[in-house]
């Protein structure tokens, strides 16, 4: 099965490639996570498994190798399920894969949860359920190891103030300084009676489980003080060289929460809505990414086509992209946004739609070889449940129709 790129600009929807599709039996695949490995030419495609749409319900993870073609086009391996990436008497959900450049190492993490408990249940009760897991692959996951339970070596006693976790879903981001930086968010109880949670009292909040040693061992950041919950991370680099760590994360409020960490993910600074950034009234996740500025830009709006050309963006060497479904009311309108100013809060331009109707999650990846971006996205006609396709497109593709408002 192949899938080729787009080449138009013109608003028209992208060609789609469904790698997951619901069964008639009903089992439902959800929570993509995609990854681009650049010396191999490429794509790990993850999603949950389930045996019905309901996150109680999910089994294992799922995993699909798409070798990009010369052509540009993409020819994909069958599914194959990753038997390692459990623990007994556990489902495992929340594909987080990250590429370890140095010792040429792809990890993936992900939680596994005992037996059927919800995260409404631990939320109420208090009591954590969820494993923090991972799997390796030395050979671009064509191979993995045995699943690792890092729970107590990374969160330690610090998982008893957490009603549950969870990591991504989606990509994790390696560093320019090496550091390997797992999303992840955890449901904080700041008071307990009788070892309840105070009701109402506990909601989630974003932070990093990340790595200086490249990936031997791990540890956990400070939680943003503001409610954000499934995020994703991108690193952005200023014009003078320096990095910081970016943090979008799901609100409930109508708009997304983001975030600065000017210390790698250590903490983050003065986390803030998106005004430009909306929500669906319960929220969704959503997948950002970080790419090289380009020196000019093609096709630009008409303001920069005025002047010949685009230049650099003047405070950064890095834009960002963001995914989510844009309407405001329901899960639709996949939409991709673009950012040229990413250290000010309102730098988002108008999204392109890349995707009318049912729309949930999506995970984002940049291919730096042919200056090209690739997505998964739970899509359908009637339902977002129905599939999760593969996407590619072109900076050109977004900016067509994401000038500034």
């Amino acid at each position: 099965m192949g899938n080729t790129p787009s080449k138009s600009g013109s608003g028209e929807e992208l060609v789609k490639t469904t790698l997951f599709e619901k069964e008639p039996s009903g089992i439902t695949y959800r929570i993509p996570a995609l990854i681009y490995l650049r010396h191999s030419h490429t794509f790990l495609a993850f999603a949950e498994k389930r045996s019905c749409p309901s996150d109680h319900d999910a089994k294992i993870l799922v995993m699909r190798r798409g070798a990009l073609q010369d052509d540009g086009s993409v020819q994909w391996s069958s599914s194959q399920e990753l038997s390692t990436a459990c623990l007994p008497n556990h489902r495992t959900m929340n594909p987080c894969p990250v590429y370890e450049k140095n010792s040429k190492t792809l990890f993936l993490f992900f939680i596994c949860i005992w037996g059927n408990t919800t995260e409404c249940r631990q939320v109420i009760t208090g009591k954590n359920k969820a494993r923090l897991c991972c799997v390796s692959s030395s050979d671009d996951g064509q191979t993995w190891s045995q699943a690792k339970d890092l729970t107590e070596s990374v969160i330690g006693e610090t998982v008893h103030k957490w009603a549950t976790f969870a990591v991504g879903p989606g990509h994790g981001v390696q560093l320019e300084n090496g550091r390997l930086i797992i999303p992840a968010y955890a449901y904080y109880v700041p008071y307990r009676c009788f070892s309840f949670p105070i009701p109402f009292t506990v909601y989630p909040r974003a932070l990093s489980i990340y790595s200086e040693d490249f990936g031997q061992t791990w540890r956990i950041g400070k939680m943003l003080r503001k409610k954000s919950c499934e995020c994703e991370m991108a690193e952005i680099i200023d014009h003078e060289g320096r990095s910081h760590l970016y943090c979008n994360a799901r609100h409930t409020g109508g708009h997304r929460c983001e975030a600065l960490s000017e210390n790698s993910g250590v903490y983050f600074d003065k986390p803030h809505m998106a005004p430009e950034l909306v929500e669906p009234p319960s929220g969704c996740q959503g997948s950002v990414i970080g790419f090289p500025a380009p020196e000019f830009v093609p096709n630009d709006d008409a303001e920069s086509k005025a002047c010949g050309t685009s230049l650099l963006s003047p405070d950064t060497q890095t834009w960002l992209l963001f995914m989510h479904p844009t309407n405001k009311s329901s899960r639709r309108d996949m939409g991709v946004y673009l950012n040229r100013s990413p250290l000010h809060s309102s730098g988002w331009d108008r999204p392109r739609i890349i995707h009318n109707g049912p729309s949930g999650y999506s995970d984002l990846a940049y291919n730096g070889d042919k200056d090209q971006f690739s997505c998964l996205i739970e899509c359908g006609k009637e339902s977002e449940l129905e599939q999760i396709a593969f996407m590619s497109f072109t900076l050109n593709d977004v900016m067509q129709t994401g000038s500034k408002k």
